[in-house]
């Protein structure tokens, strides 16, 4: 079986002997956050669907790959395996992928696919891990359940079984959590940063949607 593993950032400073692991998988190393420029022309060399792309790295560096990916519309055709960089992934934690380096690479190039949602949001982006929007005032809609009305000490997403997961936490001393879980999440607030897998968006927001996209990430995961 083929592969492709892009270790962005740092990550190829921890990644394992590929060779050791499995035969033909070629390595690239990526920027942070890769984008189109470095991602694209890598994607046109993985036109067999039994071939894997792992992408070595932090949440944030599996979220712009995955996008490229429904960007070119490869997400039904491309099998994905995650190496996390960070030992405090949440991607790792929410599919039980291992955050030792060798351990999670022979999972990823030898283990098998169950696909997991992934989320998007309203202005292009789309979300593995988690999302917070922290403090924030507004109302919050999960599908057609309100989940939030006035002050929140933060609200997290993150992809579940239904499509994704969402908690209000609420109360600045004694803390009083609710969870909803549906499709969709949509938020009307005061102007607000929301937060993608620990990267910032670029300005404040007085809107914002995380959705489940209508393909799922055929990740290698434990079964």
């Amino acid at each position: 079986m083929g592969g492709l593993v892009l270790a962005c950032g740092d990550a190829i400073e921890s990644l394992p002997d590929v060779a050791s692991v499995a035969n033909d998988v070629a390595v690239e190393k990526l920027p942070s956050r890769p984008g189109k420029q470095e991602v694209d022309p890598l994607l046109g060399r993985n036109e067999s669907s039994d071939r894997t792309i792992v992408v070595a790295g932090t949440d944030a560096d599996l979220a712009a790959v995955a996008l490229r990916l429904m960007r070119k519309d490869l997400l039904t055709s491309t099998v994905v395996g995650f190496v996390p960089s960070d030992p405090r992934s949440d991607f790792a934690a929410l599919w039980g992928l291992p955050t030792d380096p060798a351990a999670a690479l022979r999972l990823a190039l030898t283990g098998t696919e169950n696909p997991v949602p992934l989320i998007r949001d309203d202005v292009g982006g789309v979300l593995v891990g988690r999302g917070v929007i922290a403090p924030v005032r507004g109302i919050g809609y999960c599908d057609n359940t309100v989940a939030l009305r006035g002050d929140a000490r933060s609200v997290e997403v993150h992809p579940g079984p239904a499509g994704l997961v969402v908690t209000v936490t609420r109360g600045r001393f004694r803390r009083r959590r609710m969870t909803y879980e549906g499709r969709a999440f949509q938020l009307g607030c005061d102007p607000v940063v929301p937060v993608s897998d620990g990267v910032p968006y670029v300005r404040s927001m007085e809107r914002w949607t995380w959705y489940r996209h209508t393909q799922d990430l055929r990740l290698v995961r434990p079964a």
